[in-house]
């Protein structure tokens, strides 16, 4: 990792996590892979702030370990990639096996207690089904009709529009670990 620790990923310590490290690396890996509008490709750290402030104001009762959560649900990604849907179900247990235990080891890293996070990833899965229904329309070319078969039928709804707009990764980067410290 570029803060000089070694991270085992077939057995992932939560004392070799660092928040630069995931920021660093989500921020450089393109969603949708890299096929959106935008001088830059759209990254699964925007994607993850896109969520977080979707989950925060749908559930806007929830603690910060839950929104942390939320703005973490696909660091995992940092060092296995972002996969298309279709193609995680294909590889089946295995990815989803390492998605786990790298989820785990960075929710235990950053003290998100993984005792209520079933109830909290069905609420993060709703904020994340929305956010994909909205890069698929705004960013991706998908028509809204096309967008309700494949996410579920949504409402288009106001005041993400600039979370929506592809930027900088040293910019995404940055704005990533302020919203974590603000919720860590």
């Amino acid at each position: 990792m570029l803060s000089g620790r070694r991270l085992e990923l077939l057995d992932p310590s939560p004392l070799d996590i660092e928040i630069e490290d995931i920021a660093h690396g989500l921020s450089f890996l393109a969603r949708w892979n890299g096929q959106t509008i935008g001088e830059y490709p759209f990254s699964v750290a925007q994607h993850s702030l896109l969520v977080e402030k979707i989950f925060s104001k749908q559930f806007p009762q929830m603690d910060n370990p839950s929104k942390l959560f939320a703005l973490l649900h696909d660091s995992a990604e940092y060092v296995i990639g972002d996969m298309i849907s279709p193609l995680k179900s294909h590889l089946g247990d295995t990815y989803d096996e390492l998605d786990e235990k790298l989820t785990r080891a960075i929710c235990i890293r950053f003290n998100i207690p993984t005792k209520k996070i079933k109830i909290i990833k069905r609420r993060v899965k709703l904020a994340d089904k929305k956010a994909a229904w909205l890069e698929a329309i705004h960013l991706a070319g998908f028509s809204k009709q096309e967008a309700d078969r494949i996410f579920g039928k949504h409402e288009e709804i106001k005041g993400y529009e600039n979370s929506l707009l592809p930027k900088p990764p040293f910019f995404v980067r940055k704005k990533f670990v302020n919203r974590f410290n603000d919720l860590y």
